[in-house]
């Protein structure tokens, strides 16, 4: 394994509050540090091997994306990317470089906030069955990957272990209340509209993305990760062809290369091979330099 992959992190003197799938969260009193770590899931298993420098990935594209977007979406930062580290932390530094985030502490909503804006994954699998998706009508004849005649927000449920569930704008509403919910909605949809169109000038298709809400202060601020190759569907547009699936930028060499095994698809997971970790880093590190127009 490579010496810079970072999959477990434990800062000593600082409170762990949440470990995630790929995100380690730590309680600094008055705000949260977020660190991205280099694991990696695929069907809701975390591999025992992860992706060097994916962390690093994932948190520079969100700030990346926090600070095209803050003009008009306040959101969770205290830091920016390249500010030095709290006194508190200056031991830490070779651990936190480059993957780390100190945000406010907000509450989350209760639902993830999912645009959708091609036909894919889930969605492509209803409108087959119902020419739906998330119960919103779409016109007959869209195909695999067709783009949608608009962009849709089709929201869920947020699981702790296995798939969250898509779920209705009304179910949505129900669960964060209607003046939330329509917030939230708008608010993904205009998020999604600006980036999807920023991305594809530099040749990303955003198919569909997850965001997550939170509210501080009693308003509502986009927190967590925005618009990674992990929280979205990133194709290369040169390559776009409606009509099957698309090759994308994020875990696809790890998926393809699980399908062959002979793997039951719960833990424990198989380790990944060393070309199938450098085919995975390099997809990332290439959505990077698209999206930001410089190396990591």
């Amino acid at each position: 394994m490579p010496n810079d992959t970072v999959l477990q992190l434990d800062l000593p003197g600082i409170r762990k509050i949440k470990s995630g799938k790929v995100r380690d969260i730590f309680d600094l009193g008055e705000s949260l540090l977020f660190v991205a770590s280099d694991r990696i899931s695929a069907f809701d298993c975390v591999m025992p091997n992860g992706i060097p420098r994916k962390g690093e990935v994932l948190t520079q594209i969100s700030y990346f994306w926090f600070a095209q977007t803050q003009s008009f979406q306040p959101n969770h930062l205290l830091s920016h990317a390249g500010d030095p580290l709290p006194a508190s932390l200056q031991p830490f530094s070779a651990q936190l470089a480059g993957r780390s985030m100190i945000v406010k502490k907000a509450e989350p909503l209760a639902i993830e906030c999912v645009v959708r804006g091609y036909l894919a994954g889930s969605g492509w699998k209803e409108y087959r069955q119902s020419q739906t998706v998330c119960g919103v009508k779409l016109p007959p004849g869209l195909k695999e990957s067709s783009e949608l005649p608009e962009a849709i927000f089709t929201p869920a449920t947020k699981a702790e272990t296995g798939h969250d569930e898509n779920i209705s704008f009304e179910q949505a509403a129900k669960i964060v209340g209607e003046d939330i919910a329509c917030q939230a909605r708008d608010a993904s949809l205009r998020i999604y509209s600006f980036a999807r169109d920023y991305a594809r000038k530099r040749g990303i298709i955003i198919a569909d993305t997850k965001f997550e809400f939170g509210l501080f202060n009693d308003e509502l601020i986009l927190i967590d990760e925005v618009m990674t190759p992990d929280s979205s569907r990133f194709w290369p547009a040169d390559q776009y062809q409606p009509g099957k699936g698309q090759p994308s930028y994020d875990k696809q060499f790890v998926r393809d290369y699980l399908e062959t095994l002979d793997w039951n698809k719960t833990p424990p997971a198989p380790p990944l091979p060393p070309e199938v970790v450098a085919k995975t880093q390099a997809k990332y590190l290439e959505a990077y330099e698209r999206l930001t127009g410089k190396p990591l």
